[in-house]
């Protein structure tokens, strides 16, 4: 059972070309290096990222205005990560992570700034960027975080710590969250624009992660950090509202990212289930692994509608954060239920890694926990009842 089979919604001449892109530069440049980057464990493979710039997957979502594949639609952004994914979720959510960092900018951003600030990632030679919110106190509760900007002749200088940075030490610019006014909470963040090369900035050594290493992570250090006033990204106090309205799209495409990654781990255990054979026949004919297969088949096809449910309708301008949060929760959850059912399906081959569904499984639980914890996700959807 093949289950991109079937479009739920109609796509168009170019997001068809885009989907077979990717689909094709994963089965190609993603795949085959998934088990090695795994291994290298703290090494980012910049070179994959290069070869994804030359065919503009690393670009796709920025807008043509500033050089960009002018995919702006999350829609298309969550078939392009689950095509990417499918050939390893590290890997696949690394050649894209400047979506990320470019979010803010066209949330908040003016239009110098979106110039200045996003061509750089455009091209066939595109920067590395990196978005820095979360801090050794400050978690799920992005709103305490203590790291501050404090005004000074001509801009800001930020003083504190992060923590778990994603490309943070190989990334060239930075959108950093801080607060301008300690006294509040949410009310008092604001996001700046940062460049790596910038005086009192530093980063710790790579952080040693259960998975997903493609992505490498470290701390950053403040150390009255100067940040002229051009490069404050919106209003004093806008930040977090940037952030909240970021995580509304990110949260729906690391969505696309689980199910990218549940298909892969159902599609290995698919076809082993076919051709491994034990009580002299195929152990797919065994209705213990049949139902299992089913039950893994049954529950990525419920997440992916739902992931591109919420696409569309973020794409149509309705308030979709709960949405956003039913999607990545559906989708994480049941990535973790597939991957470890794919494991089970391999026996100890499974838990091999002679075999790639130990590290998908590993590789998927960061969905589970990044952009809100699956704790998180039911109490935003707690509070859109």
């Amino acid at each position: 059972m093949t289950l991109t089979a079937f479009e739920p919604w109609a796509l168009t001449t170019e997001q068809r070309e885009i989907v077979k892109l990717c689909r094709d530069f994963a089965a190609k440049e993603i795949r085959p290096r998934g088990r090695e980057v795994d291994e290298a464990d703290t090494v980012t493979p910049v070179d994959i990222f290069q070869k994804a710039a030359q065919v503009g997957i690393t670009d796709y979502m920025i807008p043509e205005e500033f050089g960009g594949g002018g995919f702006t639609d999350v829609f298309t952004q969550c078939l392009v990560q689950e095509e990417l994914c499918f050939g390893d979720p590290g890997i696949g959510n690394f050649v894209c992570s400047n979506g990320f960092f470019s979010d803010p900018i066209l949330e908040l951003g003016t239009d110098e700034q979106k110039e200045k600030w996003l061509r750089p990632l455009t091209g066939t030679s595109p920067l590395l960027t990196a978005l820095a919110t979360t801090e050794p106190g400050s978690g799920s509760d992005a709103a305490s975080m203590v790291t501050y900007a404090t005004k000074v002749d001509g801009g800001y200088k930020i003083k504190g710590q992060k923590v778990w940075i994603s490309n943070a030490g190989a990334a060239s610019q930075y959108v950093v969250f801080a607060k301008t006014d300690r006294n509040e909470r949410s009310k008092g963040i604001t996001a700046f624009l940062i460049k790596s090369d910038v005086a009192g900035l530093s980063w710790g050594e790579p952080m040693k992660k259960m998975g997903q290493r493609a992505i490498v992570c470290r701390e950053l250090f403040f150390d009255d950090v100067f940040v002229p006033d051009e490069d404050r990204l919106g209003d004093e106090g806008q930040g977090f509202i940037g952030l909240m309205k970021t995580f509304d799209i990110s949260r729906i495409v690391l969505g696309a990212a689980a199910v990218g990654s549940a298909r892969a781990a159902y599609e290995f255990a698919l076809d082993y289930a076919r051709n491994r054979t034990q009580f002299g026949k195929p152990i797919i004919e065994h209705q213990a692994v049949a139902f299992r297969l089913a039950d893994m088949a049954n529950r990525i096809e419920s997440a992916r509608l739902l992931v591109l449910h919420a696409a569309r309708s973020l794409d149509a301008g309705h308030d979709s954060t709960g949405l956003a949060a039913m999607a990545k929760l559906t989708a994480s959850e049941m990535a973790m239920f597939v991957t470890h059912a794919a494991i089970q399906t391999l026996g100890g081959w499974g838990y091999s890694r002679e075999f790639p569904v130990e590290q998908w499984m590993r590789d998927v639980k960061l969905e589970e926990l990044e952009e809100g914890t699956s704790d998180i996700m039911r109490l935003v959807i707690s509070r859109k009842l």
